[in-house]
């Protein structure tokens, strides 16, 4: 059952000598109750772009969000603070983020004062128990961002998404800033906790490592656009989409066969502000024919054992 729908969701950017620069361009997609959705693909693809349109964050130009009947695009500003209860977000910077003048009990707890939540008792009573849930000590509360590691920010920036119990989280590139060991408890967290709560989450991210340890389902995003979505298995181990194959061998892997075929990207990427009339990907995909270079592919359902792969292709067109 879906939770959240994006419908044709599409946001532009003013570029040198007044072009604009397609950033999103016309996205579908639904988000379940309580799954992972992973959102993969190289810098400047349009994937923050997309997180922080779906929260109005940003003003999309054109297109439908919707969440509980509501579409969130033409929501007056009463009914998107009323939502925004629901619909929370983790950013990339885990220092930014955060007010360096409060200390963190007043960052945790300043959504409950906004949304009129309890009593100044209970509101700190709230935020020692998010602290808790988050791996952090109690006396965290009386002090600053700056008096803690990385990690540990993004640990406070976790807590207060989660400080009113929402449905759905945009985790936009939320452990990319962070070393290694550090991701990856940062990540067994964010597991746990959609465990836990129940929560959906949309996860953006360059690394494919991540999105596969993480998502339940992949969402593949080239030049503002999907070319790729799907359960993350079908995704990961049989990729469709000459773009998504490309990506997946960029991977570094260590195998025994040292003739395994890799698919390879040759040329760049179009001018966002002057994309091609076909498929944004056909001029740097090595099975493009006339057709995909003239006529935009749609994102439809793969026949075959790709089941519940969606791809926009002409390879796939039936």
């Amino acid at each position: 059952m879906s939770l959240l729908s994006v419908h044709n969701l599409t946001k532009t950017f003013s570029g040198a000598n007044g072009a604009r620069v397609q950033a999103v361009s016309d996205v579908s997609f639904s988000v379940h109750a309580g799954e992972v959705l992973g959102v993969v693909g190289e810098s400047g693809c349009g994937k923050t772009t997309l997180g922080h349109a779906i929260l109005r964050l940003i003003e999309p130009d054109s297109g439908k969000v919707m969440y509980g009947g509501l579409d969130l695009v033409s929501a007056t500003k009463a009914e998107l603070k009323q939502t925004r209860r629901d619909l929370q977000i983790i950013f990339q910077d885990p220092f930014g983020s955060l007010n360096p003048r409060h200390k963190i009990g007043t960052v945790v707890g300043e959504p409950l004062l906004v949304h009129g939540i309890g009593s100044h008792s209970e509101r700190r009573d709230r935020v020692a128990s998010l602290l808790n849930l988050v791996g952090l000590p109690e006396d965290s509360s009386n002090r600053f961002p700056h008096e803690f590691s990385g990690g540990q920010r993004q640990r406070i920036a976790i807590a207060r998404a989660l400080a009113l119990d929402p449905k759905l989280i945009v985790a936009d590139e939320s452990v990319s800033a962070l070393d290694v060991s550090i991701q990856s408890q940062i990540l067994n967290l964010i597991a746990e906790l959609r465990v836990k709560l129940g929560m959906s989450i949309i996860f953006i991210s360059h690394d494919l490592s991540v999105i596969r340890h993480i998502s339940d389902r992949i969402a593949v995003m080239y030049l503002g656009r999907i070319v790729e979505i799907g359960p993350a298995l079908q995704v990961m181990s049989k990729p469709q989409h000459p773009y998504t194959q490309a990506l997946l061998s960029s991977v570094p892997e260590i195998s025994l066969s040292r003739h395994k075929a890799k698919a390879i990207i040759s040329g760049e990427p179009p001018d966002p502000s002057n994309p091609p009339p076909g498929c944004t990907f056909s001029n740097r995909c090595p099975q493009a024919t006339s057709l995909c270079r003239m006529t935009r592919p749609e994102l439809l359902p793969v026949n075959g054992d790709a089941q519940g792969v969606e791809t926009a292709c002409h390879l796939y067109a039936t």
